[in-house]
C-alpha cells in the first residue's frame, strides 16, 4: 500500500472523525446537560435506537456489496464500476421508498408494540431520519470502495457540523426530543444531498463506461448483498435492541443513563473507527494482487496500536468515570457511571473490531463474519432478557460486553486463517501494554488520592497520558517517527 496515499486518506479520515467526535460530544453535553430534561434525552435514546434497526432493512448491505466489487473491478475491468454504482444507487432508492412508505404507517404501532407509546410521534417523525441517514451513510461507504477516503471524510464532516448546529437550534424552535430529532434529519439531509453529488460528479458522470453491464452483475451484488445484511443486522441489534430492552423492562430516564454511556465510548472510538475505515479497500486490494503477506503485515501493525492506545483508555475510564461524567455532565448523570465502567471493557473490543470486521468483507469473508455476528447478537438479545430485569442497566452493559468478546474472539480466528498472523508476537505486545497500563493506573489513581474537585479529574488524566506515553515510547512500542509520518 502507498503509504502517502494512506496518510492522506487517514489523516482525512481521522480530522472529520475527530470533528465528528466534537461536533458529537459538544451536543451530547448541550442537550444532557443543558437543553433536555433526562427523560427527553431517554426518549430521543430509544427513538435513535429503533429507527437504526429499521434503517437496516434501508440499508441491507448494499453498500457494502457495491463497494466491495468497485474495489475489485477498478483493478480487474474499470469499464464495469460506472455500473456498479448505477445499480446500488437504485436498489438503495428503492428500499429507503418502500420501507419509508410502510413505517410512516406503522410507526405508532411499533412504539406500542416495545411499550413505549410515548415516543410514538418521534417515530413517526423519524422516518425521514431513516430516508436521509441512509443515503448520508451509503455515500461515504461507497467512497470507501473507490479509496476515496478524503470524499467519506468530507460527507462525514458537513453532516456532523450540520447535525450539531441544526439540532440544537430545532430544540429551541420545536422544543424537546422532537425538535432535536427534526435537527439530525435537516443536519443528515444535507450530508447526504453532498455525498449523492459527489458520487455523480466524481465517479459517474464522466467516467468511461463499459457499452453494458456484465451479465450476472446484478445478481452477484444482490447476493453478496445477503450475509453482509446478516452482519450489518447483527451489528444494528448489538448495538441498537439492548437500548430498546432497557426502556421496555425500565422507564425513559434509565435509557438515558445508558444511551449517554453509549453515546461516549462512541465518542472513544472516532480513531479506531476511522483507521479501519481507510484501511479495509487495502487488504481486497493486496488479496487481488496475490499479497497476502503485505496485508497481515498491515494488519499486524494496526492491531498492536489499537490495543496501545484503548487498552489503557479502558482502565482510565474504570478509574475516572464518576468524577469526570459529574464535571462535564453535571451531578444528575452520576447514575450512568456504573453503566461507562462496564462499559470500559467494551471500548476496547469494539476497537479492534473496527479494524477486523470490514477487513473481513473486503477479504471475501463476509459470509463466515455474518454467521458469527448473528449468532452473537441473538446471544446478546437473550442474554439482555435475563440481565436487565436482574441488573437493570448494569446488566445491559453487561451481556453487550460477554457477547461482543465471543464474536470478536471468532472474527479474530477466521482472520488468523486467512492472513497467517504471528500469535505469539500480538501476545507478547499485550503483555507489554497490560504491563504500561498498570503503571498508567497507578499514576492516576495516586494523584486523584491527592488532588480534589475537578481539577484532580484533569490533572490525573494528564498525569496518566504522560506515563503512557513514555513508557510507550522507552519500551519500544510507540515508534513517534511512524506516527510522524501519518499526521504530518
Amino acid at each position: 500500500m502507498d503509504l502517502k496515499r494512506f496518510a492522506r486518506s487517514f489523516k482525512a479520515m481521522l480530522s472529520a472523525r475527530v470533528l465528528h467526535m466534537a461536533a458529537s460530544g459538544v451536543l451530547m453535553v448541550v442537550l444532557a446537560r443543558f437543553l433536555l430534561t433526562q427523560e427527553e434525552y431517554g426518549l430521543l435514546g430509544a427513538a435513535l435506537a429503533v429507527l437504526g434497526v429499521v434503517q437496516l432493512f434501508t440499508d441491507l448491505g448494499l453498500a457494502k456489496a457495491a463497494a466491495r466489487y468497485i474495489t475489485e473491478y477498478r483493478e480487474t475491468d474499470p469499464g464495469q464500476v460506472p455500473h456498479v454504482l448505477r445499480t446500488a444507487v437504485v436498489y438503495r432508492l428503492g428500499t429507503i421508498l418502500v420501507v419509508g412508505t410502510l413505517f410512516a404507517l406503522l410507526g405508532g404501532y411499533i412504539a406500542d408494540l416495545i411499550g413505549q407509546p410515548e415516543i410514538a410521534t418521534l417515530l413517526v417523525v423519524g422516518t425521514g431520519y431513516i430516508a436521509v441517514h441512509s443515503v448520508f451513510t451509503f455515500s461515504q461507504v461507497l467512497f470507501q470502495g473507490y479509496n476515496q477516503i478524503t470524499n467519506s471524510a468530507v460527507i462525514r464532516a458537513v453532516g456532523s457540523v450540520a447535525r450539531l448546529a441544526l439540532a440544537a437550534t430545532f430544540v429551541l424552535v420545536v422544543g424537546g426530543a422532537v425538535g432535536a430529532l427534526v435537527g439530525y434529519i435537516v443536519g443528515y439531509g444535507l450530508g447526504g444531498l453532498l455525498g449523492l453529488a459527489l458520487l455523480y460528479r466524481k465517479c459517474y458522470r464522466d467516467v468511461e463506461k463499459a457499452e453494458r453491464a456484465e451479465a450476472g452483475l446484478k445478481r452477484r451484488i444482490a447476493r453478496y448483498s445477503v450475509p453482509l445484511t446478516a452482519t450489518r443486522g447483527a451489528n444494528i441489534l448489538d448495538k441498537r435492541v439492548d437500548t430498546i430492552l432497557v426502556g421496555y423492562f425500565m422507564n425513559p430516564v434509565a435509557v438515558s443513563y445508558y444511551y449517554l454511556s453509549k453515546q461516549i465510548v462512541g465518542f472513544i472510538h472516532s480513531p479506531a473507527a476511522s483507521l479501519g475505515f481507510t484501511l479495509s479497500p487495502a487488504y481486497g486490494e493486496h488479496k487481488a494482487e496475490g499479497e497476502t503477506d503485505h496485508a497481515a503485515q498491515i494488519y499486524e501493525t494496526t492491531l498492536k496500536y489499537i490495543l496501545l492506545l484503548y487498552v489503557p483508555a479502558a482502565a482510565g475510564i474504570v478509574i475516572v468515570a464518576e468524577p469526570a461524567i459529574a464535571l462535564v455532565f453535571g451531578e444528575k448523570w452520576v447514575e450512568a457511571a456504573p453503566v461507562l465502567q462496564v462499559f470500559a471493557a467494551y471500548v476496547v473490543l469494539q476497537a479492534v473490531s473496527y479494524v477486523t470486521g470490514d477487513t473481513l468483507d473486503f477479504l471475501g469473508r463476509a459470509r463466515e463474519r455474518a454467521i458469527a455476528k448473528g449468532g452473537g447478537s441473538v446471544a446478546n438479545f437473550l442474554l439482555n432478557l435475563v440481565m436487565i430485569p436482574a441488573f437493570g442497566v448494569v446488566g445491559a452493559a453487561a451481556a453487550t460486553v460477554v457477547t461482543h468478546a465471543a464474536v470478536l474472539g471468532v472474527t479474530l480466528w477466521v482472520i488468523h486463517a486467512e492472513l497467517s498472523l504471528s500469535v505469539g508476537e500480538l501476545v507478547r505486545h499485550f503483555v507489554a501494554v497490560a504491563a504500561v497500563t498498570g503503571a498508567m493506573s497507578a499514576a492516576v489513581l495516586a494523584v486523584l488520592a491527592q488532588v480534589a474537585g475537578a481539577l484532580a479529574v484533569v490533572v490525573s488524566i494528564l498525569a496518566g497520558v504522560a506515563v503512557w506515553a513514555g513508557l510507550s515510547v522507552a519500551g519500544g512500542l510507540l515508534d513517534l517517527r511512524r506516527v510522524r509520518t501519518i499526521l504530518t
